[in-house]
């Protein structure tokens, strides 16, 4: 859906969550719980994804992994310092720790899970000062669009 390099250096949080979105959007035509993310740095994408734990039966396959373990295969490092994750909901504790292991500078998202954020709702890993990497946070970026696209995937499932 996205193509590397996409982006330019006068987008803002709004426009890369828009493409975070579109994203989630795409997991939910598969029919996968519709949270998306991508990775920046100066600009450009170097890594994007929507949830894909039911369609490759694996528990790990957040949006926010899969844009990891792509920007750092792209990149050639595990470490992608420097870099800013988008994504449509808060991450859970393995994202979270994830992101610090990768050493992501910025975390931006839209919605708040207060099922299991663990970035400011039920934990505050991102910030936990006896670990040696925090991460700056931005919450609330088209939150309301974010947050009822989970709800309408949900209620659609009951």
């Amino acid at each position: 859906m996205l193509f590397f390099g996409y982006g330019r250096l006068n987008m803002d949080d709004t426009d890369y969550m828009k493409l975070a979105v579109q994203e989630a959007c795409a997991a939910a035509d598969a029919d996968e719980v519709p949270i998306g993310a991508l990775l920046v740095s100066q600009g450009k994408i170097l890594g994007h994804g929507g949830n894909r734990t039911i369609r490759d039966c694996d528990p790990t396959a957040h949006a926010e992994i899969l844009a990891l373990r792509e920007a750092a295969r792209r990149e050639g490092n595990y470490r992608l310092s420097g870099t800013t994750l988008y994504v449509t909901l808060e991450p859970c504790a393995m994202c979270a720790g994830a992101i610090i292991q990768a050493r992501v500078a910025r975390v931006v998202y839209g919605a708040d899970d207060p099922k299991g954020g663990a970035v400011r709702t039920c934990f505050e890993v991102l910030t936990h000062p006896k670990l040696n990497h925090r991460v700056e946070i931005t919450a609330g970026i088209l939150e309301q669009e974010c947050a009822e696209l989970l709800q309408k995937f949900f209620t659609a499932r009951r």
